[in-house]
């Protein structure tokens, strides 16, 4: 795209085609209300007394010579405009241009905005530069007004995945210690005397004998055993938990310059 800076050198240049065959010379320049350069007149035929606009934006300059995307004969046969009168392009001629080029006007606001921001409408050079006069969806107002535009933040939120979260079951072994009351029997010895009561069984033998009495013991044996008993349900459940963070984004805005010729300065609205 042809820049402001280069507006005043494009008068009277060769243009030549995608194939590298020369077209004609350049007549006219058109910008866009803000310096921007949009369109410009290429003389044609005998003397170059025909002329057919072109779209700088997707055109370069490339030494000499003004290089546009186009073949000489797509050139030749763009929709005929009247170049010689002072009036602005009418917004039918444009529309008609763009079509016939097969470009877009959301593309060349997006190369307008980008030449702006570059300090595009600040442009003063000795080149016959007149404007399209035709402001599309910018809505720029002409004449003694503009319109200042800017962009804002639009923050909102989007869902994404950041996890999942599953239950797993598996089986552990662990040592328990438990305490297990155990009983058990002892020899213990008893001796009595012989009394009345006990008389009878004591002198109920023979006097001198051998004998022998046995006593079985008994003692608990604690023994381990396992059961299996339900101790708790899990489940998995989701709730929202809501908080707020702080998105940083860059935006752009228009600035407008008024050079006031009565006052010091330049006063800047923004």
């Amino acid at each position: 795209m042809i820049s402001v800076e280069q507006v005043h050198t494009l008068s009277g240049r060769d243009v030549y085609d995608s194939d590298g065959d020369k077209i004609g010379s350049v007549g006219q320049v058109w910008s866009d209300g803000v310096g921007q350069p949009t369109w410009a007149s290429v003389r044609t035929g005998l003397f170059g007394l025909n002329e057919s606009l072109v779209p700088l934006e997707t055109a370069d300059l490339q030494g000499d010579r003004l290089v546009v995307p186009f073949d000489k004969s797509t050139v030749k046969g763009a929709p005929n405009v009247d170049a010689d009168h002072d009036e602005p392009l009418t917004q039918k001629d444009v529309e008609r241009l763009y079509e016939y080029y097969g470009l877009s006007w959301q593309d060349s606001y997006r190369a307008y905005q980008a030449g702006a921001a570059a300090g595009g409408a600040h442009y003063r050079g000795d080149t016959d530069v007149r404007d399209t006069g035709y402001r599309g969806d910018r809505g720029d107002l002409g004449g003694d007004a503009m319109t200042r535009s800017e962009e804002r933040l639009d923050a909102g939120t989007e869902r994404e995945e950041v996890g999942r979260a599953r239950l797993r079951k598996y089986v552990v072994t662990e040592q328990q210690q438990v305490t297990v009351p155990v009983e058990r029997e002892q020899v213990r010895l008893e001796r009595e005397p012989i009394t009345e009561a006990n008389r009878g069984p004591a002198y109920s033998g023979p006097d001198l004998t051998e004998s022998e009495h046995e006593v079985t013991l008994h003692a608990d044996r604690p023994v381990v055993g396992t059961e299996t008993v339900p101790v708790e349900r899990v489940r998995l459940g989701k709730e929202s938990v809501r908080d707020e963070e702080t998105v940083t984004g860059e935006v752009r805005k228009e600035q407008i310059e008024a050079d006031l010729p009565d006052e010091d300065g330049r006063r800047t609205f923004q």
